[in-house]
């Protein structure tokens, strides 16, 4: 019975997050909910911006580097997006600080599609592991 109940626990504790798939993807959304122009956040911390760019799906930080705002609820124009509260911009693809008053860069992480779902890693680009 002992060894049941340790089973039990196991497995509860690796469904513990429906949006984790494996080490460092995270689920965002459904890729028919993600139409040219939008943007949607994962459920990550700290979190993670994906967009639509023209049907390119490309990812960054969600929160400006400028101000504590969510890059997802701004203006995205083209491959780029631009922060609603003191209207600095972001280049989407390369994380670049476009405009003042913003002048850190973006992360920008990998993004993929699988079985109709938008997934996007942790780690963002340029970053390994750690491992060595």
């Amino acid at each position: 019975m002992a060894d049941k109940g340790e089973d039990e626990v196991m497995d509860s504790s690796h469904d513990r997050r429906d949006h984790e798939v494996e080490s460092g993807w995270v689920r965002v959304c459904a890729a028919v909910d993600l139409t040219p122009g939008e943007a949607a956040v994962a459920p990550t911390l700290p979190p993670i911006a994906v967009f639509n760019v023209d049907g390119e799906l490309l990812s960054t930080d969600d929160t400006c580097t400028h101000a504590e705002s969510s890059l997802a609820e701004g203006f995205i124009e083209g491959d780029t997006v631009e922060c609603e509260m003191h209207f600095a911009k972001f280049c989407i693809r390369t994380g670049a600080a476009l405009t003042r008053p913003a002048v850190i860069p973006l992360k920008t992480y990998p993004v993929r599609v699988s079985d109709g779902q938008v997934y996007v890693s942790t780690i963002p680009l340029g970053e390994d592991k750690g491992q060595d």
